[in-house]
């Protein structure tokens, strides 16, 4: 353990529970019970509401489990890196033993529950996100390829896929194109943060993209990942759970987030330090609603249909 870790250990504070709340990464967890709850409501098989309310419990639980799993691991460059500095444990108010047994006994306790509540399907795929997000991605890419983003994107493009698990027990192009949508979208949503907390990242020793290949490189994969991303995104509109409202929101907000890529592709180091990287903070928030009004769309479209008042086939 580096000196730092050490020091988080031997200054531990009386810990509130607002403190073991944050472990859990409350803004992550907000984006992953609302894919996943998409996921369930736009599913083609109706669900007692309260296993759907145990299930996105579970899915929730599982979640914080998986970042209690990697603030533990990650102790050690949270302590360097300015954005993360105040959290639990480099802050000393929680101690890394309590993370790593707070975040193993909320990762077995959340898989367990969803099994006996729904089915072993998606019990199976809550699992296995946990583990792809604390093992594959924190333990092993995070630290040694500039990928990491890329395949560990994956962690955050499960839930919708379990909420769909969850009513109907199988997986199908829907959830998969769900999921894409979320991998495809992660890349170009970090890289342009990383473009702004260049620094963070390299004082860490954290290989990102920005920090192996420079700016330009990373502004070259932005615009690069665009052109799949609006192909599953439109894709989506054509499915059983798309249909004409959806569809013409995610023109928009296509259109929105290309033109902030674009930009982002355009810019130079010079242009991003002039300004304070205002156009990558700018396309960064842009990605956030991008994501929220896609799933947005799709679940007025499964309200709507349920009133019978729009789908494709009355077109």
């Amino acid at each position: 353990m580096t000196d730092a870790t050490n020091q988080t250990q031997t200054q531990t504070q009386d810990a509130q529970m607002g403190d073991y709340f944050a472990l859990m990464k409350p803004r992550v967890m907000q984006l992953v019970v609302f894919t996943a709850f998409v996921g369930l409501v736009v599913a083609p098989v109706g669900i007692n509401p309260f296993i759907g309310f145990v299930a996105i419990l579970c899915i929730a639980v599982g979640a914080g489990a998986s970042a209690s799993l990697n603030m533990w691991w990650d102790a050690d460059i949270d302590a360097i890196m300015k954005r993360t500095v105040k959290r639990p444990i480099p802050s000393g108010t929680v101690s890394e033993g309590e993370a790593l047994g707070i975040g193993l006994a909320l990762s077995g306790f959340s898989i367990v529950l969803l099994f006996l509540a729904t089915n072993a399907l998606a019990a199976g795929l809550l699992a296995f996100t946990i583990f792809f997000y604390a093992v594959i991605y924190s333990m092993w890419l995070k630290r040694s390829t500039p990928q990491n983003i890329v395949i560990g994107g994956a962690a955050g493009a499960f839930p919708p896929m379990i909420g769909w698990a969850v009513a109907t027990g199988s997986v199908s192009i829907e959830s998969v194109l769900m999921f894409a949508l979320i991998f495809m979208w992660t890349p170009p949503h970090f890289w342009a943060l990383a473009l702004f907390v260049k620094s963070d990242y390299g004082d860490a020793g954290v290989p990102m993209l920005t920090e192996t290949h420079g700016r330009t490189v990373t502004r070259k994969h932005i615009i690069a990942y665009c052109a799949p991303l609006v192909v599953v995104a439109l894709w989506l509109g054509f499915t059983s759970i798309g249909g004409p409202f959806y569809l013409v929101v995610a023109v928009a907000l296509n259109i929105w987030f290309l033109k902030g890529c674009y930009a982002i592709w355009r810019r130079t180091d010079a242009d991003s330090d002039a300004d304070n990287h205002a156009v990558e903070k700018h396309t960064f928030k842009v990605s956030l609603y991008y994501l929220f009004g896609h799933f947005g769309a799709l679940m007025i479209e499964a309200l709507l249909r349920n009133y019978g008042l729009t789908s494709w086939a009355g077109w």
